[in-house]
């Protein structure tokens, strides 16, 4: 992973001073709430329903054992003893005090982290694919290209304040696991006819009140080019967005009025005033970067261990876990491990610090002291050998941590809701406890099958509602909590925007609505087809008539 260099420490550490400098200010009554607010933003600091929160960066989802630790620390000095993991792949700190933020800030500056631009109207954390660099199916790790386009977006003095917050994402294989099609600018590592790397540009995704999947911009873009194209995408952008409104000021509001080859003839005849401009690095710092990012020297191991078959014929949990909480690594012998932070009536993406820490000592013990966290808020353990998934899966499960759900209709994507959030109009936790209560049967939820619920208790759409197989929206009708159900969407490579099915729905009527889908999914499925196979084969009418008309 990215090591820090001079330039890195200076900047975190004259980040923080300045920071502190302007928190005694606030607390002095020298800087009013109003003048304070885009520093803090620009920060990571949001004021929130309660109390502040402050959101750490984890770029492009990768970090090390002992910054886990941190994190650990962290929450037990400064927070009631928990974080939450984000769908930016960060994590946020609920309950800091506005006084110890800067100190914070000094501590996460001591293991490489921060939290500057995660919030504000400036390009956020840049996000991947969890399993980059460890799986089998990418073309190139794209995580050299996250975090050239980090430092290249650091306090970029043109893009530090555009008309809004502004979102990459990037993969480097054929299966989208980082959903690039619903972010600002979205990046597939490619190969063209001449075996170059290079990039697929999409540009123009985002959800919120007016949910848009990006579009295709250029088809291939050299891989030596990449920094002067973005450039000139957000130069078009930041020129042409509008500020009047921060509903429309949006990059998918500009390309879907000016439309996607209007956008991509401005990008283009920018691209072409400034590309010998000196701003796409030398290949020598290109090279630099990627050498943080040299694959740890595995050795090829057996991948048929008798003692995890013998394990998975006696205990159905394990047998379970190791199905949908592992994935393919790209070395013979190793898989990569999905850690659950979606326990059976727990709080979808939270993990507390005694569970960092853990989290940190396998990480040491079973990783290569690396991790992984995931835009659907779990963690992950890459670079794990086989023979070792059995003491890994006994830690796990005897922690609280080794839920076997990753994929199924319980590992749900929830934002806070109105337990934390100023913003949001529903709860979304006890509405996801509910639901995780409701089908908390392993061998009910493996007969399912892969079904993403994502749910939002809002329209900003921090949970991916639009995007879920089920998308559930709270809304707030005169003073009451609903929530409404989406059916059909897709963050994958099949992108494809959820639609409303219908009326919304109180806190109870929800979870049996939720029962009365899964029931006609199974009725209606073919040959062990997916619930959104059989849901675009069928259509949403079916699904309409079970939870209304039954009512």
């Amino acid at each position: 992973m990215y090591a820090y260099d001079k330039f890195d420490r200076a900047l975190t550490d004259t980040r923080v001073a300045e920071f502190r400098d302007q928190v005694e200010r606030r607390m002095k009554g020298e800087l009013s709430e109003e003048e304070f607010r885009p520093i803090r933003l620009m920060n990571g600091l949001y004021l929130q329903l309660h109390a502040y929160m402050l959101r750490v960066a984890v770029p492009y989802g990768t970090m090390s054992g002992d910054q886990m630790r941190r994190l650990a620390h962290i929450a037990r000095k400064y927070d009631k003893g928990y974080g939450h993991f984000t769908t930016r792949q960060n994590i946020q700190f609920n309950w800091p005090k506005l006084s110890e933020t800067p100190d914070i800030l000094a501590e996460l500056a001591e293991v490489e982290m921060h939290a500057i631009q995660t919030s504000g109207n400036c390009i956020r954390n840049v996000t991947s694919d969890q399993f980059a660099g460890a799986t089998a199916d990418e073309i190139a790790d794209p995580r050299p290209y996250a975090e050239l386009l980090r430092q290249w977006s650091s306090f970029h003095p043109e893009f530090s304040f555009l008309p809004r917050k502004f979102k990459f994402a990037i993969t480097g294989a054929d299966q989208d696991r980082a959903a690039v099609k619903w972010h600002d600018i979205g990046l597939i590592v490619r190969k063209n006819d001449k075996g170059e790397l290079g990039f697929e540009v999409l540009a123009g995704g985002g959800m919120g009140r007016t949910p848009v999947i990006g579009k295709t911009i250029r088809k291939f873009l050299p891989e030596k080019d990449l920094l002067s194209y973005v450039e000139a995408m957000l130069r078009t952008y930041n020129e042409q967005g509008r500020r009047d409104n921060k509903y429309k000021a949006r990059i998918k509001i500009l390309i879907e009025a000016m439309g996607a080859d209007e956008f991509a003839r401005q990008t283009e005849a920018e691209w072409e005033r400034i590309k010998d401009a000196h701003i796409d690095v030398p290949l020598e710092e290109m090279a630099r970067i990627k050498a943080f990012f040299t694959p740890p020297p595995l050795e090829v191991l057996a991948t048929n261990v008798p003692a995890i078959n013998t394990l998975a014929k006696q205990n159905f949990l394990f047998a379970s876990w190791l199905k949908n909480n592992t994935n393919a690594h790209k070395v013979p012998g190793y898989v990569n491990v999905t850690i659950s932070l979606k326990p059976h009536g727990g709080i979808p993406g939270d993990a507390t610090a005694e569970q960092m820490d853990l989290v940190a000592a396998l990480a040491d013990a079973y990783s290569q002291s690396e991790i992984r966290v995931s835009h659907e808020q779990n963690l992950i353990l890459p670079h794990v050998a086989k023979r070792d998934l059995p003491a890994l899966w006994t830690d796990l499960d005897e922690a609280g941590l080794g839920t076997a759900n990753v994929g199924l209709l319980t590992d749900m994507i929830v934002c806070p809701g109105l337990d934390y959030c100023a913003l949001a109009n529903a709860r979304s936790i006890p509405i996801a406890q509910a639901i995780t209560k409701r089908f908390d049967d392993i061998k009910r939820l493996q007969d399912i099958g892969p079904l993403k619920v994502k749910m939002s208790g809002c329209i900003n759409s921090c949970g991916h509602h639009h995007a879920g197989h089920i998308g559930i929206l709270g809304v707030d009708r005169k003073g009451k909590e609903l929530y409404q159900i989406l059916l059909g969407g897709s963050g994958a490579e099949d992108a494809s925007k959820a639609g409303i099915l219908g009326p919304g729905f109180d806190e109870h009527g929800i979870v049996d609505a939720l029962e009365k889908i899964v029931a006609v999914y199974l009725g209606e499925r073919r040959d062990g087809e997916e619930f959104l196979a059989t849901y675009r084969r069928i259509g949403a009418d079916i699904f309409k008539e079970a939870i209304y008309d039954a009512a």
